[in-house]
């Protein structure tokens, strides 16, 4: 059996802390990182792992042991240089696949120049979202009905192409519906079982997070 990614938060403010929280509630291992004291006190014991460290400083995440993290999360609040250079010593360490938080659209197109693998603007996404697409590699949306249900936009895999939504049974064998395709032709709101999909259309399913998150696992294996 695979063992489930590792993860990595460097900055536990507000937005940080969301992330890491939600992936925890996923169940995936996470490492909390900040150099803060009284902040790593407080959500440190709700993660796998907490650290007080100068991410900048390359002896301390050589210690850390980053480079054995699947993913890291640059969500440093509100200091443009501490997270420019904690991304690039993540990207020089060799980390696999880094993801920032951007400041601002400047800092973005700097972020994009060193090469981050993915780039997040806060006021436009939440945290919660957030850790959910880290996780799911077909989720490119998420929003969350009610404790229980789910809207999500799925990118149907080269596995299921070609067949019908009759021959992929959704609710039948997973739970959740599709109740919309969005094609390189047209949009196509509430889809007869005669609805073909084709590789790299987005899907749009609504069920549990259970059922969502089964429907995505058999897409993507």
């Amino acid at each position: 059996m695979k063992q489930k990614n590792q993860y990595a938060v460097i900055g536990l403010g507000r937005f940080g802390s969301s992330v890491a929280k939600e992936l925890i509630d996923l169940g995936y291992e996470v490492l909390g990182i900040d150099k803060d004291e009284e902040i790593i006190e407080e959500v440190g014991k709700l993660l796998t792992h907490s650290v007080i460290a100068d991410t900048t400083d390359e002896e301390a995440m050589r210690a850390i042991g980053i480079r054995n993290c699947d993913c890291v999360v640059v969500a440093i609040g509100d200091d443009i240089e501490a997270s420019i250079m904690t991304t690039i010593l993540l990207k020089d360490l060799g980390v696999q696949r880094v993801v920032a938080k951007a400041l601002s659209e400047l800092h973005g197109k700097v972020l994009q120049k060193m090469g981050v693998d993915r780039i997040i603007y806060p006021e436009q996404e939440m945290g919660v979202r957030v850790a959910n697409q880290l996780v799911s590699p077909n989720l490119l949306d998420y929003i969350e009905l009610s404790k229980e249900y789910t809207i999500a936009e799925l990118s149907a895999s080269k596995k299921i192409a070609g067949h019908s939504l009759k021959e992929l049974d959704t609710r039948a064998r997973h739970g959740c519906s599709v109740v919309a395709i969005n094609n390189k032709h047209d949009i196509i709101i509430a889809p007869t079982a005669e609805s073909i999909i084709e590789e790299g259309d987005i899907m749009v399913v609504i069920g549990t997070n259970e059922q969502i998150d089964k429907f995505e696992s058999v897409i993507n294996t």
